[in-house]
């Protein structure tokens, strides 16, 4: 995938994404839970214009913009141009699950390796210097989806603001997800 598929609406971006295989120096997996933010959005990190923090953001569409989280966990986005960015929040482990395994201290294979932005990055050894990296270059791998997965739309999680925003979309059923559909949105 070249940086053309990421320079889209950034809702458009986050729903495609599900079913991407994505590694990073061939440890990765399948996404299965996303979430949109644009500058327009008050819950997004690029709400109040740009600052060092989310400089990337408003950078090309393409690149790998990685923050830190209560001071420990980071979480990777990728950029869509003009302050836009998914938020990947889970991954379906597929590739180098020994790897993640011994990175994330688990022993067995485990649904939960990849569920939530934090350990995500952890399994996948991502932090700040992944900041601005280019997606569509090594140590990034990406496989597009054979066939469109089904898709959920629900409120994205961990927020204040907009909380209720539809932009978090997962793949109905996984369990890697972060957390499960609410069950108003599993009808």
């Amino acid at each position: 995938m070249d940086r053309s598929f990421f320079s889209r609406d950034v809702v458009t971006v986050a729903r495609a994404l599900i079913g991407v295989t994505v590694t990073v120096d061939g440890v990765g997996g399948v996404i299965v839970e996303t979430e949109a933010y644009d500058a327009a959005d008050p819950a997004s990190h690029s709400f109040a214009g740009p600052k060092a923090r989310n400089a990337t953001m408003f950078g090309p569409a393409g690149a790998a913009y990685v923050y830190r989280i209560y001071g420990l966990h980071h979480c990777l986005n990728v950029t869509c141009g003009d302050g836009a960015a998914v938020l990947i929040r889970a991954l379906a482990p597929t590739d180098g699950v020994a790897t993640m395994q011994e990175r994330r201290g688990i022993s067995v294979r485990s649904a939960s390796l990849c569920a939530g932005p934090g350990r995500l990055c952890s399994a996948l050894d991502i932090d700040l210097a992944f900041d601005g990296k280019p997606l569509d270059a090594l140590p990034f791998a990406w496989r597009d989806r054979a066939v469109a997965p089904p898709i959920l739309a629900t409120p994205r999680i961990g927020i204040t603001r907009a909380a209720a925003t539809p932009w978090r979309f997962i793949l109905p059923g996984s369990p890697s997800l972060s957390r499960p559909a609410p069950a108003a949105d599993r009808r």
